[in-house]
């Protein structure tokens, strides 16, 4: 075997057993899980360790060249509008191939699926050509969201409540697993190409774009359709009991995931050709690395997949539905705390995240400090989703005054910081959102008797949100690296004197 897949895995290895852990203990003691629902986490567990190596291998291999390389090429042609068209175009593309994007389209009967899909997918492409543009034009990411974020919470009052989840919802969809990596390291390639002191700066914000334009295309659509509200179909959990029920669940599962991420992965590939044959950038040697990381990237996140939504997905339904229903119901919110500290390291984009912050920032933001203020995000996230499924509390009280900090403190923070912040939103709201802490947050909801289109689906608005603030409180508390509040220096960065480039 490969020897860096080898190191790969025992990285993902190191990510997922914490959480498997605390399910298990959970079962023995807490909600003792059937024997077949416990095989199907068991084998879903050592999936995800094999796919998420895989998949980690394949983005440094495939994945991050492809689009450095892509964002470095096209910044260098100076040509503006081409940029913004290719932005537009690619931002369709990728999101029209979303697996998951048809899966929440079909649960919005008032609305066609064409429709709804064809909306998202101009949002994220309008947004993308604008976050593209904003880095060649150095505009601060932060004024453009101060715009975008008040103007998304004055539609939510026009559209039924129901209907915010779905749009929030939306946003974590447009950015996938195989998408995340791609656009990160296109804003990484095209900062790069301007060669100022302040470059740095702004080689994040293309993920948060790609969240913030689904959203307020949907808020839109839905005020123009004026929809009753939204629906969403009930967690379909497996009878399992023998070995035999565990297999073929998995076996069903497989072909699935490997025709989804297939299409997902099929837009990257035909605009990787495109640019491969206009520029030919990458010689016949990094082309045949960059097919075998696309094959790693395939097979890893099949695997993923197929181990989170067969394996985990039951188990968290069980647990949350079990302690729900107990005397024990309150300990969901230490629990689901517990849970959203360990689990938010599973995500596959996370990882791709910290590793281009700290090589953008050449170790001054390290990747353990990081996915600290991550986890400590995504523990708040949960245990206030719990407390809105305990509660009833509607989710505008949490995520009106949550964005209200997150946009206060981009004023304060150095620049660097707001567009990893933002990004890590749209990055934690990943396959692990949806495949555990969704279906936790139903069983939780279902377990107490309450509504689960308003309380449970809350919790991916919830898990995109809590890291913008969290992520933006360690760049105060790093504050020392910068010399002001615009700026964030890493340690070893040796000034250059700042290029003027002209676009056409």
């Amino acid at each position: 075997m490969n020897k860096v897949l080898k190191e790969k895995i025992k990285e993902s290895l190191s990510s997922v057993l914490p959480i498997t852990i605390i399910v298990l203990l959970l079962s023995i003691f807490v909600a003792p899980m059937p024997t077949g629902t416990l095989m199907l986490f068991l084998t879903g567990a050592f999936l995800l360790i094999v796919g998420m190596g895989f998949f980690s291998l394949g983005a440094d291999v495939a994945m991050i060249p492809i689009g450095e390389g892509m964002g470095t090429q096209l910044t260098k042609t100076h040509k503006l509008a081409a940029i913004a068209i290719v932005g537009l175009l690619f931002g369709l593309a990728i999101t029209i191939a979303e697996p998951s994007l048809w899966v929440l389209a079909g649960q919005v009967p008032s609305i066609p699926n064409v429709v709804l899909i064809l909306t998202v997918a101009a949002g994220v492409g309008v947004f993308l050509a604008i976050a593209m543009v904003r880095i060649l034009l150095k505009i601060k990411l932060s004024s453009i969201l101060l715009f975008f974020y008040p103007l998304i919470f004055i539609l939510t009052q026009l559209v039924p409540e129901d209907f915010i989840g779905l749009a929030f919802d939306s946003g974590s969809v447009a950015t996938g697993a195989i998408t995340v990596p791609f656009i990160l390291a296109i804003g990484v390639g095209m900062a790069s190409v301007r060669g100022d002191k302040g470059s740095h700066d702004d080689s994040f914000g293309l993920v948060a774009m790609c969240v913030v334009g689904p959203v307020l295309a949907v808020l839109l659509l839905g005020i123009f359709y004026n929809p009753s509200g939204a629906e969403y179909g009930a967690i379909v959990v497996p009878d399992v009991v023998t070995s035999q029920d565990v297999a073929k669940a998995f076996a069903v599962g497989l072909p699935q995931y490997l025709k989804e991420v297939s299409l997902a992965l099929s837009p990257i590939v035909v605009f990787f050709a495109i640019f491969q044959l206009i520029f030919k950038r990458f010689t016949k040697r990094q082309l045949l690395k960059i097919a075998v990381g696309l094959v790693y990237t395939l097979i890893g996140l099949v695997l993923f997949l197929t181990g989170a939504n067969v394996g985990f997905l039951p188990a968290g339904h069980f647990l949350a539905s079990e302690i729900a229903f107990s005397s024990m119901k309150w300990w969901l919110i230490p629990i689901g705390m517990i849970i959203g500290y360990f689990i938010v390291i599973v995500e596959p984009s996370v990882h791709v995240l910290v590793k281009e912050v700290e090589e953008v920032t050449s170790g001054a933001i390290a990747q353990k400090a990081l996915l600290t203020s991550l986890s400590i995000g995504m523990a708040f996230s949960i245990g206030i989703s719990m407390l809105r499924v305990l509660t009833g509390l509607s989710i505008l009280w949490i995520l009106i005054p949550g964005y209200a900090i997150a946009l206060g403190l981009t004023f304060v923070v150095p620049r660097l910081f707001t567009g990893i912040a933002f990004d890590s939103g749209g990055v934690a709201s990943g396959p692990m959102s949806s495949a555990f802490l969704l279906p936790f947050a139903i069983g939780a909801s279902q377990g107490v008797g309450g509504n689960v289109l308003a309380d449970a689906f809350g919790i991916v608005a919830m898990v995109a949100m809590t890291p913008l603030i969290t992520i933006q409180i360690l760049g105060l508390v790093s504050r020392g690296f910068a010399k002001d509040k615009d700026e964030y220096k890493p340690i070893d960065v040796i000034e250059v004197e700042e290029e003027i480039i002209e676009y056409d």
